[in-house]
Parts: C-alpha cells; structure tokens; sequence
C-alpha cells in the first residue's frame, strides 16, 4: 500500500470515528480528532453507524427473546437503540411533527423546531412511531435471523435518506446559528455514492451469509430487501418534497425525522414479504 493510499484510509477511519460520535453516545479516542470540516465529510458513512447500531438492536433482541415474548423482546431492542443514540433521530422526528403538524407559516414552523418543549403533534408522533415499530419487531421475532438482517439494514438505509436530503436541498434554517453548521451545507454526489455504496455493500453483505448462517432465511431475503429499497427510496423522496415545500429545505431536526419514517417504511415493507 502506498503512502498517499494510507493516509486516505487513516483519514476515512477518522471520518467513521466522527460520525459514530456524532450519531451514538459511543466515545471515541481523542487522538482521532477533530476539525469542523469532518463532520461533513463524516456524513458518507452514516450508513455503516447505521449498521453497527442495527446490528446492536439485533443482539439485544435475540438475547431478549431466549427470556421473554416478542413484544417484550421487541421493546428492550428499541430501548436498546435509544439509548445508544440517545434519542437523537427521535428527537427530531418531535420537533418536526411539532412544527409541521400545525398549518403554521414556515417562519413559524422554523421557530416552533427550536423550542426545547414537546408539543401534542411531537408526542402522538413518537408514541405512534415508537408504537408501530415495536410492533413490526415484534411480528419480525417471530424468525430472528430475518428480524436482525431487518434491523441491520434497515438502520443503515435509513441513515442514507438524510445524505440524500443534504445532496438534494438548501438549508432552510440560520447556517449562521446551526448546532451543527458544518451539516448546513449541501454535501457533493461523492459524498451520496459512498453512502449508498454503504447500503448496497452491506445488503450484498446479507445475501452473502444469509445462505450460511439462517439457510431457510435465504431464499425470502431479496425479496425483502427489495421491497425495503423501494419502500425507503419512495419515503425519501417523499420526505424530501415535504420539506422542499414547507421549509424549502431541511434542518437538522428534518433529518432525523426522515430517518424515522424511512426506517419505519423499510420495516414494514420488510414485514409484508415477512408474512406471505
């Protein structure tokens, strides 16, 4: 390996470490780093964070169900994935709600996201997101290798969509006072095929095993695969007209509510071949 080929895969290590950090409570050493630039840059390995906190979801199910039902199972697992992101996505899928729910102007709206406090529109759509998840888990346990290849790729797909979103739209809030104001700005396609490269890489990753690991599984999981694609390209794109015509663009709060219902999309589509 050349020198200049080293420090390229140093400096994406680096950027994997930062958005790990950026995404999940999971500390990262300090000798890594940090300049304001990264975490821009950091956004083409969303996915593969996605990844590795699917991937926690999943262990904790299936220690979860060698002691309990499914719909207990299924809980422990999303607390699991809360705590280790620390509510984050959550949190933004509140404050859109919030702010979007209402038929507010997009000053309005802008202002209400800020607000620190949970409004009904944030609320119901938490209990109900949180809800509906818990219960597509819970009917996925029923096969635990297919319920953990679910939640693996489905939190790594969804954590492309807000990629997509930086691509495709301008910021709508102040860059100026943004909490993360290197985010603030529209990232380059790069940026994207990496991020999507991600996804495919670990769904070839999936099929590859599948046959190995849950042979019975193999047979069902492109299909599932596909139809979680489809299901999360079509919430994006319809994210991303959303908030192109309320905002004209997205914040940070609108990533990670995207996040939400693109994850929440990819389960139930997952669920429907699940249940043929």
């Amino acid at each position: 390996m050349t020198g200049a080929a080293l420090r390229v895969l140093v400096h994406e290590g680096r950027l994997v470490c930062i958005a790990l950090q950026f995404l999940t409570r999971v500390p990262v050493p300090r000798a890594v780093g940090y300049e304001p630039a990264w975490l821009q840059a950091c956004l083409r390995h969303f996915p593969l964070v996605g990844a590795f906190v699917g991937a926690f979801a999943a262990g904790v199910l299936w220690a979860a169900l060698q002691a309990w039902p499914p719909a207990v199972a299924a809980t422990l697992s999303l607390v699991a994935t809360v705590w280790l992101t620390g509510a984050f996505h959550e949190d933004g899928l509140a404050d859109t709600c919030d702010g979007l729910g209402g038929a507010v102007s997009r000053e309005r709206a802008l202002a209400i996201m800020k607000d620190s406090r949970i409004g009904t529109y944030g609320a119901v759509a938490l209990v109900l997101a949180l809800g509906l998840k818990i219960a597509v888990v819970a009917a996925l346990a029923a096969q635990p290798a297919f319920a953990a290849a679910a939640l693996i790729w489905m939190h790594a797909a969804s954590r492309a969509a807000p990629v997509a979103l930086v691509w495709r739209l301008a910021y709508a809030g102040d860059a100026e006072h943004a909490k993360a104001k290197p985010l603030a700005t529209q990232t380059d396609t790069a940026a994207l095929v990496v991020a999507l490269g991600w996804v495919a890489l670990i769904g070839a990753g999936l099929l590859g095993l599948a046959p190995v690991i849950a042979p019975a599984l193999a047979p069902r999981l492109p299909a599932a695969l596909g139809a979680a694609a489809v299901a999360s390209v079509l919430a994006a794109a319809l994210c991303a007209r959303w908030l192109r015509r309320r905002l004209g663009g997205f914040t940070g709060d609108t990533l990670g509510a995207t996040q939400q219902i693109v994850e929440l999309a990819g389960l139930l589509a997952w669920l429907a071949v699940a249940a043929r």
